[in-house]
């Protein structure tokens, strides 16, 4: 029902559109000024059927799974330290921004207040259709806090993605070890 709400909801608005403009084009033989009400209408109503086909692609059977974000240190030594810390607050902060529950599962602090690796999760309702794009390695170009002479380095961290495994039963048979 979650799900189908909102579809169901810009179908309805989508076939409201179509109600209006048709009167508004009855209307439109008596008086003219209908008629430009009734163009702005058949574009609203277009611009609801682009959006109603784009929420009728099926989705992602993962989408609703919470997700487990892995950021870790790469080449840069202690810039990317911070680096891969900067990136951890930018999702935390991404989180607490759409009301999302977090929680930090695993963390090893650099020497300098960065983390050569961070593990959290991100408890929500849709965390996997948001963040699922977010793998991959992530690279920086600037001037360091661990820099003394101004100079440019180019710091890297990688971001790894993983839906909430589901809770299954596994039975390891004693001959089998």
């Amino acid at each position: 029902h979650a799900e189908l709400k909102p579809v169901v909801a810009k179908y309805r608005e989508w076939r409201q559109f179509g109600e209006d403009e048709q009167a508004a084009r009855e209307m439109g033989a008596e008086d003219a000024s209908f008629l430009a009400e009734a163009d702005d209408l058949a574009a609203k109503r277009e611009a609801a059927a682009v959006k109603l086909q784009e929420m009728l692609i099926p989705r992602d059977p993962l989408d609703g799974n919470d997700v487990i974000l892995e950021i870790k240190a790469g080449a840069g030594g202690e810039e990317s330290a911070l680096f891969a810390g900067d990136l951890m607050r930018m999702y935390l902060k991404y989180a607490e921004r759409r009301g999302w529950a977090t929680q930090v599962l695993e963390a090893e602090e650099s020497d300098m207040g960065g983390f050569n690796q961070v593990t959290f999760i991100v408890k929500a309702d849709d965390a996997w259709a948001h963040l699922k794009f977010e793998g991959g390695p992530h690279r920086v170009q600037r001037v360091p806090a661990t820099e003394s002479q101004g100079r440019v380095h180019t710091s890297a961290a990688t971001v790894t993605v993983l839906p909430e495994a589901e809770e299954v039963d596994v039975e390891i048979d004693a001959n089998d070890l």
